[in-house]
């Protein structure tokens, strides 16, 4: 027979440990359904014992037993008190009921026992989870404060206390790793806020040198000549815009420094591969949304993102990728590179997308992994554009494009799947030392300037190219398997 339903545990379906889950406990059923039972139990145990013990055998005269009757305990003796005999049997009898209510007794002091025990458990299980629960809401609340007052701090109007905010924001989110996310969303937010960088002061005018004006009172006698009139100094920025400018600038760096320090994964590709754990620094699945925002020498050379949005956006200054790693799509549409588009050795694992940028500086893609679909429709290179050794994996495609300076597709490689779409590309200069990928050249137009025009498919066979430098030629390598076209090996960042 098995245990009690009340001493079974109830089955549950993960293993958890004991002390982790009490176990169920019961509300108690009304008396009446188990003292009945066992008030009738106790009755008929009396009843039976009395019976079997006062049956007297059925026995003849002759002594000879009664078929089909059990004998009982010998009959009292000749002569024997009945009533003594009745008096003892009746007193076994109660002792046996007396010993079936204790031994039930016993089972109701250990299931009371064990109620306590269970009742306990829970109450001491239900009260250190509200510890536990009053303890992670005291530490929401003051996070919450803290990110409030942070945030308060970013809009004040002194630069000082925006900078004390943001190094708030960063303790927070580096002890508080499920509010990273939220925080990145802030400092974008407020490097997307709108911005003009400030403006080198003019140097004042050397005043030539004049004769004496007359006196004030004369003034009227003598009016200005050209010679003696005051030179006036060009308008020079109130102190206090200066200062504020300047301070703004240097909060929008320190916002930038925050979120690539943050970002930066040194491990080589081998070291994640291996597990290698991260610096403790390192906030691991970061986006980015910086559309349309203003920055300024910005540097995010070997950072990590899942996904990044700079569409629209505005880099003053060099723009540094280096090495980064963009795990889904990256957008940089209708940006504008001011200076060096650095993205030498980077990997962008989904799609990337610079349509209608432009590159003030030189761009650098050098030695980049584009494993989806790469996208650069009317963009515009004003200096070089260097793909050297660049690897595509999904299509890419330049159409409309308009290169000013030497374009290399030195060495790029193009797998089965992906390929070259450059149709009516603009080369403003096709007498520059260009290298294309394989059966792409420009062709000149009347104007002088050329555009770009496949050869032949890349399935056909491949036709002699002409020399390097000839024009709508593709360079070809030189005796000693590398190339020479004049313009001095970059760096994958410039």
């Amino acid at each position: 027979m098995g245990l009690p339903a009340w001493m079974r545990r109830s089955p549950s379906p993960d293993p958890v440990p004991a002390a982790a889950v009490p176990p169920p406990l019961r509300p108690p059923r009304p008396a009446g359904w188990w003292i009945v039972p066992l008030g009738l139990l106790i009755g008929a145990v009396v009843f039976g014992v009395a019976w079997w013990l006062l049956a007297a055998p059925a026995v003849s005269s002759g002594g000879t037993p009664v078929p089909g009757v059990t004998a009982g305990p010998a009959p009292p003796e000749p002569g024997g008190n009945l009533v003594q005999v009745r008096s003892e049997v009746l007193r076994t009898a109660l002792a046996a009921g007396a010993g079936i209510g204790a031994a039930v007794t016993l089972m109701l002091a250990f299931r009371r026992q064990r109620h306590q025990e269970i009742a306990t458990l829970i109450t001491s299980h239900y009260a250190e989870r509200t510890a536990e629960h009053t303890e992670r809401d005291a530490a929401e609340r003051r996070v919450t404060e803290l990110y409030t007052k942070a945030a308060e701090q970013l809009g004040h109007d002194k630069a000082a206390v925006r900078l004390a905010g943001l190094y708030a924001l960063e303790r927070l989110a580096q002890d508080n790793p499920g509010h990273r996310q939220t925080i990145v969303n802030v400092i974008c937010a407020y490097l997307r806020m709108p911005y003009s960088p400030p403006t080198l002061a003019p140097e004042p005018v050397q005043a030539p040198p004049a004769r004496s004006a007359p006196p004030s009172n004369d003034r009227w006698l003598h009016p200005p000549t050209p010679g003696n009139e005051e030179t006036p100094l060009p308008e020079q920025p109130a102190a206090g815009k200066t200062d504020d400018a300047e301070g703004e600038r240097q909060v929008r760096l320190t916002a930038q420094r925050i979120l690539g320090e943050h970002l930066r994964d040194e491990r080589t590709p081998s070291e994640r591969d291996s597990g290698q754990s991260a610096d403790v620094r390192f906030w691991d699945g970061m986006r980015l949304e910086l559309t349309g925002a203003t920055l300024i020498d910005l540097d995010l050379q070997h950072c990590r993102v899942v996904k990044a949005d700079f569409g629209g956006a505005a880099f003053v200054g060099d723009a540094r990728f280096k090495k980064a790693t963009f795990a889904r799509d990256a957008r940089f549409e209708k940006a504008t590179f001011a200076g060096e588009a650095g993205f030498g050795g980077a990997t962008f694992t989904g799609h990337v997308g610079f349509g209608g940028a432009t590159f003030g500086g030189v761009a650098v893609f050098g030695w980049a992994t584009f494993d989806g679909i790469a996208r650069f429709e009317e963009a515009t290179f004003t200096r070089h554009a260097l793909f050297i050794e660049a690897t595509f994996t999904g299509f890419s495609r330049f159409e409309e494009a308009t290169f000013t300076g030497e374009a290399w597709f030195d060495r790029a490689r193009f797998t089965e799947d992906a390929g070259f779409g450059g149709t009516n590309a603009r080369v403003l200069r096709p007498d520059r030392d260009h290298v294309w990928p394989t059966g792409w050249a420009v062709a000149e137009q009347s104007d002088g300037t050329g555009r770009l025009r496949r050869l032949w498919r890349q399935e056909d066979p491949e036709p002699d190219a002409p020399g390097p430098g000839a024009a709508g030629g593709v360079p070809t390598p030189d005796a000693e398997g590398g190339e020479d076209h004049g313009v001095p090996e970059a760096d994958p960042v410039g």
